[in-house]
């Protein structure tokens, strides 16, 4: 037996104790975040898969894990000899997580969970599933808890401010608006769990979570009071440590000047059950179920987006002025990195891991560098094929000067966020894989020219990416694009680019301008390689006419697309067009930056095709 099948042996022996016969584990916090530190990592634990997303569901004989097509590979990879079997999300007749918990809970039985790592929404569509079986939910164990001994503690990370120089616009302003929102919504209390919402709206950053600048935290809000509950050891510390010449205040008393009353981060709980008789806005889909189970029924509920989540995907004139900073700078960096591995490829030792590191070391030579925004994905050869790859030990691979590299990395920077994608050919291609790489370059050149009327959302748009695949029977099984926040959670809601709506996803928002969105197709083929192209695309006003306000998109990354990798009797004219234009842009806003050796090379590498 492996240590994975003792880890599912002793939950199903608590599970026994417990009365349950499911037990659910999510990957998530208490905050419906994205990414977890180690303490929430509790799927991971309990199935070896260490992708960023998927639920697992535990029953007295079975053990499954739900996934989505990023993860197909890697999650066949991890699972093997766990036991646990793989469900793969939008295949056909592959049951959702909640149909297959209806079907399995017998009647009168008991399904279990960690009530603060579910989200009420999720919480409430089971109860309403499992009722009329009469059966139960236990929200209140954390078996895995009791079985991971050596479990991490929960992070404590100091928190500090971002000055309005870089966010452009007070917390005071912010709290204002939210404050005027909640008026419109007729809401006299507003319950705040979103990590990256909660950071935005009181300008402050933290380090609870890898690659995500945010702090644990929730936030009550009403029209004379603000409730931080929070670790209060990670506010006794230097408001702006970057800047030796601000103010020497700590993050505590920057937040007592805006109101704030500081709570113990566990009190949130005790603080719901007090509310009475008020009208509390809250999204059920971001707030956990234990937090709405602690709700008195004399409340009435105003269940809608939190109106944070909207103002900050629209980039005000300083974080936008900004982000053209970062990206010029990250630009910079990945550039280089591209001409150091064309040039040393096959002559000095290279591997997956290796590479990725003499990136970050590139990034962390530019002023404002923080942080990586996400893990990097450095994957050669068919690895590439794993979407979310993330070398290992023992999965890492040597790079040959055959064959394509893909590295989709970011950064965290005080001016912004960046996110970018560039597949590398080391040495000679197949004419495959040249006309590969040459589709998904034209199906991101293509949507990076759209333009379009006020009104549209990210499934209008998608087709112009995926057009070019389509026609000759390819897909990728990913959005074509998603929301980046500024020095937040590089994936943000509520704008993406995407061909079919997903339930539960929040990412269907009409595109506005200010709105930053990925542009990033792809192509896998899996034992072979894989291909992406991503660029981050900041949306603009265009012309307004009788027809109504047109927006398009302007590019916020420049570093080169790889010419080696081109088949250009593939292009239409229109694509030579676009990619020699955006090459020129690259040497423009990238030469003035690199030696003269570095910038000959961009000098040739960006020139018309």
């Amino acid at each position: 037996m492996n240590e994975i099948q003792e880890r599912l042996k002793a939950l199903r022996e608590r599970m026994k104790a417990a009365g349950m016969d499911a037990y659910m584990i999510p990957t998530a916090d208490f905050h419906e975040s994205e990414y977890v530190g180690e303490y929430f990592k509790c799927r991971q634990y309990m199935t070896g898969f260490t992708g960023s997303a998927g639920t697992a569901v535990i029953t007295k004989d079975q053990g499954l894990l739900w996934v989505d097509g990023r993860y197909f590979v890697q999650a066949e990879a991890q699972l093997k000899g766990s036991t646990i079997e793989m469900m793969k999300i939008g295949n056909e007749g592959v049951l959702s997580v909640e149909e297959f918990l209806e079907e399995c809970v017998p009647e009168g039985g008991c399904l279990g969970f960690d009530g603060r790592a579910v989200n009420a929404l999720s919480g409430l569509k089971m109860e309403q599933r499992l009722e009329e079986k009469g059966a139960s939910i236990a929200y209140e164990n954390d078996l895995v808890g009791e079985i991971w001994k050596e479990r991490p503690s929960m992070s404590e990370q100091p928190a500090w401010v971002l000055k309005e120089c870089y966010a452009g616009v007070s917390a005071e302003e912010k709290i204002k608006n939210l404050r005027e929102a909640m008026k419109k919504a007729h809401a006299t209390v507003h319950i705040l769990c979103s990590l990256d919402e909660i950071a935005w709206l009181l300008n402050i950053r933290g380090n609870d979570v890898r690659c995500n600048p945010v702090a644990l935290s929730y936030l009550i809000v009403t029209e004379k009071e603000l409730k931080l509950f929070v670790h209060e050891s990670i506010l006794e510390h230097p408001a702006y440590p970057y800047d030796s010449k601000a103010e020497k205040i700590t993050t505590r008393q920057y937040l007592e000047r805006l109101g704030a009353a500081i709570c113990p981060y566990d009190g949130v709980y005790e603080a719901v059950k007090e509310l009475r008789n008020e009208k509390i806005l809250l999204e059920k889909g971001r707030v956990n179920y234990s937090i709405f189970r602690c709700l008195d029924a004399s409340n009435r509920i105003i269940d809608r987006m939190n109106p944070a989540a909207a103002a900050k995907a629209v980039k005000n004139p300083v974080e936008i002025e900004n982000e053209k900073r970062a990206h010029i700078k990250d630009g910079v960096a990945v550039t280089r990195f591209i001409y150091w591995l064309k040039q040393n490829v096959g002559k000095i030792p290279m591997d997956e891991i290796s590479v990725a590191d003499h990136l970050e070391e590139l990034r962390k030579q530019q002023e404002g560098y923080i942080e990586p925004s996400f893990d990097t994905i450095s994957a050669y050869g068919f690895n590439g094929a794993m979407c979310h790859y993330s070398a290992t030990k023992e999965s890492c691979t040597s790079l040959q000067p055959r064959s394509f590299y893909l590295v989709d990395s970011g950064g965290h920077y005080y001016e912004g966020t960046t996110d970018i994608t560039r597949t590398i050919a080391m040495g000679p291609l197949t004419d495959k894989e040249k006309e590969h790489f040459t589709l998904v370059l034209m199906s991101m050149l293509r949507l990076g020219d759209a333009k379009f009327l006020h009104g549209c959302r990210g499934l209008n748009l998608d087709y112009a990416a995926r057009e070019v695949l389509w026609k000759r029977g390819l897909n990728f099984n990913h959005g074509t694009g998603h929301g980046v926040s500024y020095l937040g959670t590089v994936h943000e809601r509520p704008n993406s680019i995407r061909f079919k709506m997903l339930p539960g996803q929040q990412d269907n928002a009409v595109l506005e301008a200010g709105m930053i969105t990925s542009n990033e197709p792809g192509l896998y083929l899996e034992g072979e390689y894989g291909i992406r192209t991503e660029n981050l695309i900041l949306c603009v006003e265009d012309e307004k006419n009788e027809y109504g306000q047109f927006l398009r998109f302007e590019n916020l990354t420049f570093v080169p697309i790889d010419i080696d990798a081109v088949d250009k009797g593939l292009m239409s004219q229109r694509d030579v067009e676009l990619l020699n234009e955006y090459h020129r842009q690259v040497y423009e806003k990238i030469s003035p930056y690199l030696p003269e050796e570095e910038r000959q090379w961009l000098k040739k590498v960006t020139a018309e095709i």
